[in-house]
Order: C-alpha cells, then structure tokens, then sequence
C-alpha cells in the first residue's frame, strides 16, 4: 500500500517534542542565554559534522555499519548534555533559551538516525537489523529521559504558562504549544511511579515493534514459494516464468520455481495463473505468512503489543489506545473516524456480494465447477473488466515506461503546476546503485533540494512505497529538503524495457506528492516542517498528485508505446477509468476492512487485551473482529491480516489507530480533485494557491482551516463515494465535515 510513506525517521518519532536536527552554520544553543558549567561532549566520526555533499546529503561512500552505533551513543550524550545545559540555564525560563534551545539539540543524533533507518528500510543487511534491536530500545529510553524530565518540563510549562504575555509569531506559538502538549502526552503530568512505568512501557514496545517489523519482513522476503512446473505457472509471461525459475535456483532448488511475496494479502500473479490449485497455493502462504503455519509466528507479539498499548492508555486516564493516540490527529476522536468508515459498509457488503454474484457467473462461463475464493477473485474480475471494457491490462504496460513515466509524466507535472525543473545528477553517491538523484530547481531558478527516487524491489528493502528525508527545511538551519522517494516495482529482466503498472504510475504520482509537500516547505522550526503534520493530514497531498497521472496534458507528454512511440489512445484512459468503479468491493472493502481491524485492535481495555493472551486467541479475536464488519471478509480478506500489519504493529506508535488515515484523506483528495476541476486544472494559478495554502504550511495550522483557505468550504465526503461508485450520483447527500465531525451521509 501507499502505506508506510512518513514525513520523519523512525527515531524522530521516538524523540518526540524533543526534534533531532539536521546541522547547519549556527551554534546549538546560540542565543539560549545558556550561563551553566554543563560541558557539551564533542562528537567524533563520520556524523559528528555536516556532510559537505551538496544540501548537506550523507556521503554514503564514507559511511560503513561500524559507525552508526557509536555516532548513535555519542548523539545522544550530546543531546543529553545540550538538555542539561537548558535545564542549569539560571535565566528564567524563555521561548528562546528553553523551547527553541530543545528545538536546536540533538544534531548529531538526527544526521545518524536519517540515514541509518532510511537504509533498514531500503538496503538493509543482517548487520543493519541487530544495530536496530540493539539501538531502538535505547533510543526510546533516551527520548522519554528527555520529554519525561519534570525539571524540564517545569521550564516549558513556565513559559506556556506565560504565553498570553508573550509576542510570538503564529509559528512560534504552534512550536510552544506542541512543546508543551507532546510532553503532557508522553506523560509530564503522571506521577513519578506512572511515569516509570510508561518508560518502561515505552521501552518494551520499542522492542516488541521493532521484532516484529524484521519477523514481518522475513516472512515475506525468505518465504518464495515454490512451484515444481512451468505449468504451476501456466499464463504467466516467460519473463516472469524465468524470473521464478532464477529465483528458485537463488533459493537452493535449481529447476524448480519461486514466486516472491509481496507485503499486501493479495499478490499482484493471481490474475494471470490459469493453475487453481497454484493459485491457491500462493495466496494461502501469503494468507498465513506469519501466523505460525510456516516459518514465522507474530501472534504473541501482537498480543504483548495490545496488552502494553491499552496499558500505557489507562495510565493517561484514556480509555483505549485508539483515544490516546489521536489526541493530535484531524479526527481527534476514535468515534469520528469510526462513523466516517461505517456510513460506507452496507453499499460496500452489498457491492461485495454483487460482485461475487458476477464473478460466479464468469466462473461457470468459463467451465469451472466452484464459487470465488479470494484466489480467484482478481483473475475472473479481470476477466469481467477486460469483457466489460475491453480492457488489457499487459497492453496498457506497455504505455508506461519508467524513467519516462518519472522524467516525462511526474516531474512534467511538476512543471506545468508549480514551475519546477529537474537535472540528473551522477556525482551524488547513493546507497544502492538502482537509485537516481535530481537537482529540483524552483520556479525563480533557484535549487530547491535534492531527491532520490529508489524504484525497485529487492530483498534487502521492506514493501510498500513511502517518502522520507534525509535533510529538512529549515530557516533556523538553513537547510533545504533532501529527499527520497521509494517504491518497490519488480525489476525487468536485464536488457528487457522497464515497463510498469497503472498502479505503479499512479504510486509515482502520489509518492512525489508527498515530495512536494516537503520541497514546498517553508518554516523555520523543523519539527514543524513539510510533513510533519498529524497523521490523518499527511496522506492528502500526495493522493491529490494522483489526478494529474491522467490529466490530457500530462498523459500526452509521458504515456507512449515503449516500440512505437505512439501516444497511448484516449479510449484506453476512458476504460481505465471507467473500469475505475469496478472490483470496488475487493479494491476498497480490503482497505476498509484493514482499517476497521486497526481500530478494533485499538479500542481494547487492558482487561479485553490482557485475555488475549495465546496464539489461538490472536486469531479468534481477529476473526470476531471482522466477522463484525458486516462485509464479506471471506471472500475480501484485509489487505493486511494483523500478523503481517506493518502499518500498526512495526513501530511503537506508526499508523496504529490511525490506517483510517488512508480514507480520510482520499475524502479531501476526492473534494480537491473537484476544486481543481472547477477552476481550470492544471495552471500555474492553481498551483500556486495549492502550494501557498496547503503545501508550504507544514504541521502549523489547524487542518479544517488550512483545506478550508485552500477550498474555499469544509471538506465534502460526497465526491470520494462517487469516485468509488458508493452513490447514486445525484442522490448522494452534499455532506460536509467540519470540527471533526461527520454528519450522517445516504448511502445506496
């Protein structure tokens, strides 16, 4: 999925209020009226100084795996110490010498953690892995020594205390704020045996997450699976019967074949295997990947997971997980984004069923002698959309070459809306040589930042598609944005063109959307910079960047026939997006699906979690839990069962109670789409207002008021159950959301 594309590393998410800080030309605790004896230990090594690279980029050439845990125990003894001074500060409490001084420590600690959790998640190695579990839990224990220290706290409080004598910039005053309410989150005003416990808490879930995201990784990249025929793999195209044959050999089983999973339930070979039993065979490992049938179990790791999240809640007074973790999201409350997803379910059981109506038909049509299994759902929808609209999908492939679907398509895009240009660089050293790097120029000419773009699967990398950085925007700093973009796309065979999906393409769109939004960002405090916005807000950009993968003008410039050049026809787009709508009962219910069981796992009481406590109960609450939803979770399994749910279970916070983010923010994409359609597209004035109202405000504003400067009214649910066929058009209620709340909406 889209999933898992985050504004910050993994290690700024654990430091919390307390942001690691990329370096720049200013002293940390410059005008800080620091007057303490504390001594600031020097760092030594590779990333105790700025990379001298263009934009500060990490020189991966002088980086080896032997230098990150001593950068990262030197990094924190520098923040620890640059803390200390704040707190021996004798001056009164200011914002400059306590909130922004917090903002300016932990350089070095920054400049390791970007890199090293950009490469576990890229290019990681066995090496790589036992850094992170030994690193993770120390990286907790340090952020919570930091955001759990009441003399600290004491100094942040005086200062939010006096802020209404304050003058501030709206920017400054959104820093104090976060300050302040990050540390009351992380648990300032507990006692002292509560705020114990949840360092303890926090350390343990630090290393259940982190065991968990390797458990899940390996049972997807170890686990190929294994076929004895070429006629296993009868449909396939000889390429990708070759690549299984290789792959195999790889594996020890030379003659054999292998298919590798891929991480969402659904496996993207099911539509093309004509052999029932193979397809079986494949989706059932991917089904039970890691639930104990084969080699990997994350079944009680799930449950401790539960159990010290709904425990860690009860000590904030809240309820549930779910009711702590959203404190700062747009929803703000578990019951808002629960009515958001409910009003959907009856029009998508009763799409599920019709479909399977369909696709029982068209199996019978066909000769077969069963009904649907979630197996043979794609292959006889496909089937039914190549019927219905004459749609190939291989054909369609064939119009999307990936270095023009980049170059051509996403940064002409880029172009046409906001006014930027590109220039490939090859003197950037890289992590892995399949990744490309650019210059982003601005609109006035002037460079913008630098990005990355990793397009390809590979097993050293985890799966999904996400956006991150390894320098932010900073006016404090004076940094500008380093970025990457990664994707996993099955390579081609050397020698062969790089042909990808419509899938893909629209996963290039979105990607960069979410690299605009932290090239366009334009603040002075980093922990407020580009993405870094609540977690129900950062998806809407980039799904908004979708729309432009089709939009005439674009499609025209990037979409040729890869032999012939020819330009890809208008009737193919009018099929493709006519065929949109259809299969939205799979398509939509395993999204839906997946983030209700989110929110299930999310509501637990520690009594309820604390039951929970073998294997067998893992899968029965699972089970209990979408057998609830009213759908047709047999045929349309989640796109992720929990065992293998990256997004909620592979960080100590991540998406958890938060995988409805997905739907909520397709709720703004669908209304912007229709905003930018009705005020002329795709233009530089459209582009302009965007990037002014919504892209370059960072995490600074409220995010009703900030879609509203943008729209021009309250968000609007009707035009996303349109785009997914959930309406009956002019029947569907004109309903708004505002303050959090969603009205009721009619359904059909």
């Amino acid at each position: 999925m889209k999933a898992q594309i985050l504004a910050t590393t993994a290690a700024a998410a654990l430091l919390a209020a307390c942001s690691t800080t990329p370096g720049g030309e200013m002293d940390p605790l410059a005008d800080a009226e620091v007057e303490s004896t504390v001594i600031i230990p020097e760092g030594t090594g590779y990333f105790a100084s700025d990379s001298t690279l263009p934009f500060l980029a990490p020189d991966f050439t002088k980086i080896s795996e032997d230098d990150y845990l001593p950068a990262f125990e030197q990094g924190m003894a520098i923040q620890k110490a640059e803390i200390e001074a704040i707190k021996a500060n004798p001056a009164a409490p200011t914002f400059e010498n306590t909130i922004v001084a917090m903002e300016k420590s932990g350089r070095m600690l920054g400049r390791v953690a970007r890199v090293f959790f950009a490469l576990t998640g890229t290019n990681t190695t066995d090496r790589l892995d036992e850094i992170n579990t030994e690193i993770s839990p120390k990286l907790t224990a340090h952020g919570d020594s930091i955001t759990l220290d009441p003399e600290l706290f004491a100094r942040v409080k005086a200062v939010y205390d006096n802020r209404a004598a304050m003058t501030m910039t709206p920017e400054d005053a959104t820093l104090l704020e976060n300050t302040y309410e990050s540390m009351v989150h992380a648990g300032a005003l507990l006692t002292d045996a509560q705020r114990e416990r949840v360092k303890a808490i926090n350390s343990e879930l630090s290393t259940l997450t982190t065991e968990f995201g390797q458990l899940a990784r390996s049972a997807m990249n170890d686990n190929p699976v294994f076929f004895d025929s070429r006629e296993d793999l009868a449909g396939l195209s000889d390429s990708d019967i070759q690549a299984a044959a290789d792959l195999a050999a790889e594996n020890g089983q030379p003659g054999k074949f292998a298919i590798a999973l891929q991480n969402t339930t659904q496996q993207p070979l099911l539509p093309a295997m004509e052999n029932r039993d193979a397809r079986e065979k494949l989706f059932m490992a991917s089904y039970h990947r890691a639930d104990g049938q084969m080699d990997v179990d994350t079944r009680m790791l799930i449950a401790k997971i539960a159990t010290l999240r709904a425990e860690k809640a009860a000590l904030f007074g809240e309820a549930d997980w779910a009711s702590y973790a959203m404190w700062d999201r747009m929803a703000e409350k578990p019951q808002t984004a629960l009515d958001f997803m409910e009003q959907m379910v009856p029009a998508l059981a009763a799409t599920q069923r019709a479909e399977a109506a369909m696709l029982n038909e068209a199996i019978k049509a066909d000769g077969g002698d069963y009904e649907v299994k979630p197996w043979d759902w794609y292959r006889y929808a496909n089937k039914i959309k190549a019927d219905r609209y004459d749609l190939d999908e291989d054909a369609v492939m064939e119009y999307f070459q990936l270095d023009k679907v980049l170059e051509d398509g996403v940064f002409f895009m880029a172009k046409e809306l906001y006014g930027l240009t590109f220039e490939r660089r090859t003197d950037i050293p890289v992590y892995h040589p399949d990744v490309w790097v650019y210059t982003v120029f601005d609109r006035d000419g002037s460079e913008l930042g630098l990005f990355y773009f990793d397009p390809f699967q590979r097993p050293s990398k985890r799966g999904g598609a996400w956006m991150s950085n390894f320098v932010d925007q900073s006016y404090l700093w004076g940094t500008k944005p380093v970025i990457y973009n990664v994707l996993n796309i099955p390579k081609a065979p050397e020698g062969e063109p790089q042909l990808v999906s419509f899938d893909w393409v629209n996963t290039a769109f979105h990607e960069f959307g979410h690299a605009l939004h932290g090239f366009f960002a334009d603040q002075r405090y980093e922990s407020l910079s580009g993405t870094a916005t609540a977690r129900d807000f950062v998806e809407y950009p980039s799904q908004v960047h979708e729309m432009w993968a089709t939009w005439p003008s674009v499609l025209s410039n990037y979409a040729v026939h890869y032999k012939t050049g020819e330009p890809i026809p208008a009737e193919l787009i009018d099929k493709i997006e006519a065929a949109a709508k259809f299969n939205q009962g799979y398509d939509f219910g395993e999204v839906v699906e997946a983030a209700l069981l989110d929110m299930k796992w999310s509501a637990l009481s520690p009594a309820e979690a604390a039951a929970i406590d073998t294997p067998e109960k893992v899968d029965a609450f699972e089970r209990q839990s979408l057998e609830e939803l009213g759908l047709e979770i047999d045929l349309v399994p989640p796109r992720y069962r929990s065992t293998y749910f990256n997004h909620i279970f592979s960080s100590p916070s991540g998406y958890s109670a938060g995988y409805y983010s997905y739907l909520w923010t397709e709720m703004l994409d669908r209304d912007s789409r229709k905003w930018f359609i009705e005020n002329g597209g795709l233009t530089r004035a459209n582009g302009d207002h965007y990037r002014a109202k919504v892209l370059s405000r960072g995490g600074t504003m409220d995010y009703f008021e900030m879609f509203e400067n943008f729209a021009g009214r309250a968000p609007d649910v009707t035009p996303m159950l349109e785009a997914r066929g959930l309406t009956e058009g002019d029947q569907a209620a004109d309903t708004e959301v505002s303050d959090g709340k969603l009205p009721g909406t009619a359904v059909n």
